[in-house]
């Protein structure tokens, strides 16, 4: 199983392929970037392809109100 980041590959193969690839369009592959997600390419063992991202957990800061209703920052 190969891990690639989407940065690396979109610099070997452009965008509008690694949005191919993965089902997606290709504005969504630029925004990805723009708004630097941690993206990575995991080739599988049948040679397709399929897309994860790394991201913290929670996502969000959230925050408790007095009134115990719980509110993303």
């Amino acid at each position: 199983m190969e891990k690639i980041p989407l940065s690396e590959y979109v610099k070997l193969n452009g965008q509008a392929n690694a949005a191919r690839l993965v089902g997606v369009h290709q504005t969504a592959i630029s925004k990805a970037l723009r708004s630097g997600r941690q993206i990575f390419l995991i080739r599988q063992k049948d040679g397709t392809y399929k897309a994860e991202e790394c991201r913290p957990f929670p996502s969000q800061k959230q925050s408790i109100s007095r009134s115990g209703k719980i509110s993303e920052v």
